[in-house]
């Protein structure tokens, strides 16, 4: 290995690290409050100035950012693996659709069992489609890219507008049987939960394991298909902005500074402004399930990829000189799978009734207490366990389970 490519490798890995970190930063709130409290500020857990405050800069600095890096990331490290295995003579094509196939199983494992927020499945579905793009030149993944983000754009658009019509037939006069009932399962789980439904879904997460796992067979059985198709169009533009990135150098750390310095400002300067918008519209409309659809899901699709290069320029800018804690970071990126999934053990067991029973116990701002806790906890680990072994250890159980045998663990001795 070059030392072109080795430092190649610790950039993805450092971007890598700040991506699991971050999404894990989004994500607490849907481990540890009902499900409309993560889109919607006053579902729950906004009892003051401060909650509010804190679900303003997730919206603007977090809430898609991160897991738009880690698609990035996912479209890069996949055509690396896609580059070495046929540099070392294997069949590309097997590896790459054995690691999405077992990636798959994981992510089912993950929904099913697990946590209900997994973002694995959609991942190795839409991994499959991105490996037709492989051979592709930056300029034409970037133009791919942007035509699906518009698509993208275009989906959440007709949902928004489904939403307004929607919500004003229902609160007409007389408002139709079929219409009520349509209103009422649009806005499930966008609006502020009634009191009975709030019953229902802490009875559920503070109930026994077995219950959340039939909850998620028999309710919710094809929503990672769903989710697939309504939100997959961003997601593969994003793998393939990734792919571009590394093929172009900039994921590999190969610009100067100004370059970087450049992308990440213009970045910001776009889209930062934007969001800060978006999010004044959600307060004034007073986080109304039409506004949600309009200002949240619709608004700020063709700014979040801006946002995210932005992310990954400044990440590269910051830590391209290395240092103690960007060594931890690279190591959490390297360990990512494992940190991703050891976070929904961890969590789901601090927070749902087969653990600890926190569910629904914290408000918004004390919840980053938990996730400064599992930064410190996915820091500490991940060093000190990559330097003895080769893979982290779900890294490990997926390479093995795609080459169909143990890989080596422990990394050799050093010689004199």
């Amino acid at each position: 290995m070059t030392a072109s490519t080795a430092a190649r490798i610790a950039t993805l890995d450092i971007v890598r690290g700040v991506a699991v970190m971050g999404i894990l930063a989004m994500n607490i709130v849907a481990f540890a409050m009902p499900p409309q409290a993560y889109i919607n500020p006053l579902a729950y857990g906004a009892d003051s100035a401060a909650d509010l405050a804190s679900y303003a800069v997730s919206f603007v600095l977090i809430d898609g950012k991160m897991r738009g890096l880690f698609s990035f990331l996912f479209g890069a490290s996949m055509l690396l693996v896609i580059q070495l295995a046929e540099k070392s003579g294997d069949s590309a094509r097997r590896v790459t659709f054995r690691r999405q196939l077992w990636l798959l199983l994981f992510g089912m494992i993950h929904y099913y069992l697990i946590w209900y927020g997994d973002i694995l499945i959609g991942y190795a579905l839409i991994g499959m489609v991105a490996w037709l793009f492989r051979t592709k030149p930056p300029r034409v993944l970037i133009g791919w890219g942007v035509a699906l983000v518009l698509v993208q754009l275009v989906i959440m658009t007709a949902i928004a507008a489904y939403a307004q019509s929607l919500s004003a037939a229902a609160a007409a006069p007389n408002p139709s049987v079929d219409t009520v009932a349509a209103w009422t399962e649009l806005s499930r789980d966008v609006a502020v939960p009634g009191a009975a439904l709030l019953r229902e879904t802490m009875a559920l997460y503070l109930g026994p394991w077995s219950e959340i796992v039939t909850y998620q067979v028999t309710e919710k059985p094809l929503m990672p298909i769903v989710f697939t198709f309504l939100f997959g169009w961003e997601t593969l533009a994003y793998m393939l902005f990734g792919m571009a990135a590394l093929k172009s150098g900039f994921l590999a750390g190969d610009w100067d500074d100004a370059r970087y310095r450049k992308t990440a400002l213009t970045g910001f300067a776009i889209a930062i402004p934007t969001y800060s918008i978006c999010l004044a519209l959600i307060f004034i409309d007073r986080s109304s399930v039409e506004g949600l659809f309009t200002w949240s899901f619709a608004a700020t699709v063709p700014f979040r990829p801006v946002m995210v290069v932005a992310y990954a320029a400044l990440i590269i800018l910051l830590t391209r000189r290395g240092g103690p804690l960007v060594g931890r970071i690279a190591a959490a990126g390297r360990a990512a799978f494992s940190n991703y999934l050891g976070t929904s053990i961890v969590l789901t067991g601090l927070f749902y009734g087969w653990g600890f029973g926190l569910f629904g116990q914290f408000s918004r701002i004390s919840l980053w207490l938990v996730v400064v806790a599992m930064w410190v906890l996915m820091l500490a680990w991940s060093k000190p366990w990559l330097d003895r072994f080769t893979y982290g250890p779900l890294e490990w159980l997926w390479r093995s389970l795609v080459r169909w045998e143990l890989q080596p663990m422990r990394k050799p001795a050093p010689t004199a």
